[in-house]
């Protein structure tokens, strides 16, 4: 079926507004093969995104679809679902993230920022500066941070989220051509189902410690404390809904970890001001500090790395000279093969990076390994 061109006015894209679960169904009730859809959130004073709007290309036609309505999104949790259909979105991760919270999951993902890095276009291009060269079109940017939660849009809101799905198809095709004369198209759906793959499997990060190098030289004791605390805090704001840093932040987290309060009172008087740690929650972390550590903390410790040494940064260095040679020779971004954080993780640990799995391993893994020292 030949694809519909959206209807454009001199001024905005035309659009229908999608606020029941009817009119939800007899849009996608015969869905093609392949849809655009983008999200607008909010994540201001909460943990999970608050989804607010999903906006959809269907055959051409321009779709925002409302859900802070009472439709029943049913209708598209099966079209996203279904894994005979391509959803083409840009840069998704967050938005894979926000549609989780109405029961939709997309089955065959096409990101077109990702596609970008393996068209040779560039890594982590943001969509109004790929539509810029492949449509010739500059897009608006005034409504990035409006309030999407306000009912009614204005107009110029809903232009900018129309225009955020109208340029998809034209993307896709472009795209789909590039990659593959490039011969990249496997290590393409790779890297999206990888995407999908996180999305569904989303869980606190394991060893969040390691990222606070501050207590790189703390004992094996302390830095289980800091990792329990710091655990604690991503299940405490998931429950209550509350960003993470309203409950503790990482200065507090690691005061209290280095210097245990002795008392209520004194817990209450260190942590003033934190708009999300409450009586309860305060109540909840003084016991966590107090607790005995158990074997099992000890042993599921990843050490916090120090800062490189003169000797370790030499030994980066020289695994980044091998990632610029093999990104030129394969003519993709740096930063699409391995970031530098993957390389001191190598480096510290001698565990190859779980990021770097799949092609990636193929391609870096034997040189990058011969790198390190005995």
């Amino acid at each position: 079926m030949k694809r519909l061109r959206p209807l454009v006015t001199k001024e905005f894209i035309l659009a229908d507004w999608i606020a029941r679960s009817d009119a939800l169904h007899e849009l996608l009730e015969n869905a093609p093969d392949l849809l655009g859809l983008d999200t607008e959130f909010m994540r201001v004073n909460t943990f999970l995104p608050r989804l607010a709007l999903v906006q959809a290309e269907v055959d051409g036609r321009i779709a925002l679809i409302d859900p802070t309505a009472d439709a029943d999104p049913a209708p598209l949790t099966r079209v996203l679902g279904d894994t005979s259909r391509t959803i083409v979105m840009h840069s998704a991760s967050e938005d894979l993230e926000a549609l989780a919270t109405w029961s939709c999951a997309i089955a065959n993902l096409f990101d077109t920022q990702i596609a970008a890095s393996f068209a040779g276009l560039g890594a982590g291009l943001g969509y109004q500066k790929l539509v810029s060269q492949i449509a010739g079109v500059d897009l608006p940017k005034a409504e990035t941070r409006s309030d999407w939660l306000q009912r009614p849009l204005t107009a110029q809101q809903l232009d900018y989220a129309a225009q955020d799905v109208v340029h998809l198809p034209r993307l896709h095709e472009e795209l789909t051509n590039r990659v593959e004369a490039r011969g990249y198209s496997a290590w393409f759906a790779a890297d999206c189902a990888r995407l999908l793959e996180r999305a569904r499997t989303r869980e606190a990060d394991p060893q969040p410690q390691l990222g606070l190098r501050g207590a790189a030289d703390w004992p094996p004791e302390t830095q289980a404390l800091l990792r329990r605390m710091l655990r604690w805090r991503d299940k405490t704001a998931r429950a209550i809904d509350r960003p993470r840093t309203w409950i503790l932040d990482d200065a507090h987290t690691l005061d209290l970890a280095a210097h245990k309060p002795d008392s209520a009172d004194e817990l209450a008087e260190r942590t003033r001001g934190l708009r999300a740690l409450r009586s309860p929650q305060r109540a909840e972390l003084l016991v966590l500090l107090h607790a005995p550590l158990d074997a099992a903390e000890l042993d599921e410790l990843a050490p916090i790395p120090h800062a490189p040494d003169s000797r370790e940064k030499k030994t980066i260095a020289a695994m980044k000279d091998v990632v610029a040679e093999r990104a030129r020779a394969l003519d993709l971004p740096e930063g699409l093969l391995c970031a530098r954080r993957h390389l001191e993780s190598l480096l510290a640990t001698r565990t190859w990076p779980s990021a770097l799995a799949g092609w990636r391993a193929e391609v870096l893994r034997d040189a990058l390994l011969a790198k390190l020292p005995a």
